[in-house]
């Protein structure tokens, strides 16, 4: 088959695997995905494989580590601002989940950083997702990859087995019960979850996907009717925001349940280890202790390389004799985020976006790169994160490019092959599994390389990962 072929075969296999709701918008009505499709994988090399079988096990250890360093400061064994920080416009029931000793070791058992890759063979981390989508959908394209005769990294059901080896791990049993729970703010990302619940049933796990209002509360714990009869549920995993818990029914049954031990339940509700706040923590010089301390001494090195200096935009004055660190202007310390409101577009190679706990924390929403606006929209953009601080804080960030790549693609309305100058977004999802991490796979947004956000969006590639052999 010839590119054009393979590219118009997965279009043709999309629909049967009931990957996307069917209302779709700005997209050509004989196209099936809401990406662009592309006849081979993204290609990595063995060493790139090599790096991101390492990251891993020090994300691992980085979220222990930041878990352990809210614990410490609500404590006052490590300086208080920090848990001051990361409870920032949080609702008290919030604060409250996030601190019950049921939860007191937890992490999130699934961790997808974002990572840009750079021409000169460097990788930054530009946020860490513990509630990631397209858990499903990495896993649904694998599998059509691999049936085109593709070697994908993490194999035809790695996806799928790696979720399944994390939920055995979390419910301590080897058939589990599963309740994916989505909510209606999450409703996009239903009809993939809905592909890994069946996957998983496919092997013979025991997994369903529910909207939240579907789950049933008794005394013993929670029920999920299925086709077979009704089920206990063993493990909960939460496929909803924290932000949201409002809107959520029978949220705090579930949390119930969870608190009395009666059901697993994953992401942990704390909210503090979903904040982009935490790698600005990563970098402040008064913790620098800390995390050499609890990182070791090859997480902390590695880490140092990938996590780009983050800070969190306080409008509260600093003293006369205080700088913000690390942060000039030509050798000039900042002491007052403001100084950066009328550099020049060289200078303002920053990006700014929502911490968390905000419906504009993901996808795009929220954020805005430095040197791709005017000076009056940066000043603004900087004015509207110092005035939001109390209730949805901000994060500027340095700016790194992504490396320049082509790609080819089917255009639906040239029913032509065409090339893209482009720019990836690597995903790659770890499951944890006891003490350890799985690799599942690796998820490539490939956008076109004028967009200075690089995300998934109507016209970017999404592809599995391969290595080059």
């Amino acid at each position: 088959m010839d590119a054009k072929q393979l590219c118009l075969l997965i279009n043709e296999e999309i629909p049967k695997e009931k990957l996307f709701s069917a209302e779709k918008r700005d997209i050509h009505p004989d196209c099936n995905t809401s990406w662009r499709i592309s006849p081979e994988p993204f290609w990595i090399s063995q060493e790139e494989l090599d790096w991101f079988e390492e990251l891993g096990p020090h994300l691992l250890i980085f979220y222990r580590a930041c878990n352990l360093l809210y614990s410490q400061s609500v404590r006052g064994i490590q300086p208080t601002w920090v848990a001051e920080y990361l409870d920032i416009g949080k609702p008290e029931n919030v604060i409250q989940y996030g601190r019950m000793n049921r939860f007191k070791s937890h992490i999130p058992s699934v961790i997808r950083p974002d990572i840009l890759p750079t021409a000169d063979d460097n990788h930054f981390i530009t946020e860490l997702d513990s509630i990631p989508g397209f858990i499903g959908g990495t896993g649904c394209l694998a599998r059509m990859y691999t049936k085109l005769g593709y070697n994908i990294i993490g194999g035809k059901d790695g996806m799928v087995q790696g979720y399944a080896e994390m939920i055995k791990a979390l419910a301590k049993k080897d058939d589990p019960s599963l309740a994916i729970v989505v909510s209606d703010e999450s409703e996009d990302y239903r009809p993939e979850m809905v592909w890994l619940a069946n996957a998983l049933c496919e092997t013979g796990f025991n997994a369903i996907t529910l909207h939240p209002q579907e789950i049933i509360f008794t005394e013993e714990g929670l029920v999920a009717e299925t086709d077979n009869g009704k089920i206990d549920i063993d493990v909960v995993y939460r496929f909803y925001e924290l932000f949201d818990l409002p809107n959520i029914p029978k949220a705090e049954l579930i949390f119930y349940s969870a608190k009395k031990r009666k059901v697993v339940m994953t992401p942990p509700p704390k909210a503090y280890l979903e904040e982009k706040m935490c790698l600005a923590l990563f970098h402040h010089p008064s913790l620098q202790d800390f995390w050499k301390r609890q990182l070791g001494k090859k997480s902390y090195p590695f880490l140092q390389k990938v996590i780009p200096e983050t800070w969190i935009l306080d409008p509260r004055p600093l003293p006369p004799h205080a700088v913000i660190p690390n942060l000039d202007i030509e050798g000039v310390p900042v002491t007052d985020w403001r100084q950066y409101s009328s550099v020049t577009q060289r200078q303002r190679e920053l990006v700014i976006k929502p911490s968390g706990f905000s419906d504009l924390s993901w996808g795009s929403r929220g954020v805005s790169i430095g040197h791709d606006l005017s000076t009056e929209e940066w000043e603004a953009s900087i004015e509207n994160g110092l005035a939001n601080f109390e209730k949805t804080p901000y994060v500027l960030q340095k700016f790194h490019t992504s490396m320049r790549v082509r790609m080819q693609y089917y255009d639906f309305e040239s029913q032509e092959m065409q090339e893209m100058p482009s720019r990836p977004l690597l995903r790659p999802y770890y499951f944890v599994v006891g003490d350890t991490v799985q690799l599942g796979g690796i998820q490539a947004a490939v956008c076109p390389a004028d967009k200075k956000i690089i995300h998934g969006m109507v016209d970017s590639i999404i592809v599995p990962c391969a290595v080059r052999e």
